[in-house]
């Protein structure tokens, strides 16, 4: 999957704009059915169309910067084997190139939904300042998944625990 999805500047840039209390936040039910997936999300959320050919969904926190960004991606394996360190590496690859530097804070084996996976967390500096990554990458029978929070460091730790408890939601179908 491509990493240029990441932020789009006008998303996340710098800030420490409240999220509000991440503990407090309603996650409301969410289904399409062009999803694999069915999840909670964030009450006043606004869909976001990043128009990178992705597939799954895309919110931000708020209309202007700063915003948290959440992605729930997936791609159809096609009956290819999917290595997920692989993944990673594109993932990585395509954030350098972009010109920023980036460093892994942590790894660990994750499962949502019961589909397992790995996850791990950046940080990642770029002109404008620095920007905190969490990821997720499912092997599913049928697609790979890629679940992702972006924000700035300030707001970092309430967004992390918003994304916990989207995730904790989340029903493959």
């Amino acid at each position: 999957m491509k990493a240029s999805f990441l932020w789009t500047a006008a998303a996340l840039t710098l800030g420490t704009g409240s999220l509000g209390a991440a503990g407090a936040q309603t996650l409301v039910p969410f289904s399409d059915a062009k999803l694999p997936f069915k999840v909670s999300l964030p009450q006043g959320w606004l869909g976001a169309d990043f128009a990178d050919g992705t597939s799954g969904v895309s919110l931000v926190s708020a209309k202007a910067p700063p915003a948290t960004l959440i992605r729930l991606l997936f791609m159809p394996k096609n009956g290819a084997a999917v290595d997920l360190n692989t993944e990673f590496s594109k993932f990585e690859s395509g954030l350098k190139s972009s010109g920023v530097t980036i460093k892994q804070l942590s790894s660990k084996a994750a499962r949502y939904g019961g589909v397992g996976g790995s996850e791990r967390e950046y940080s990642v500096t770029h002109p404008q300042g620095q920007l905190r990554i969490r990821v997720w990458y499912g092997n599913g029978a049928k697609n790979l998944y890629s679940f992702q929070l972006t924000d700035s460091p300030a707001r970092y730790a309430a967004a992390n625990a918003l994304f916990s408890k989207v995730l904790a939601t989340v029903r493959f179908q």
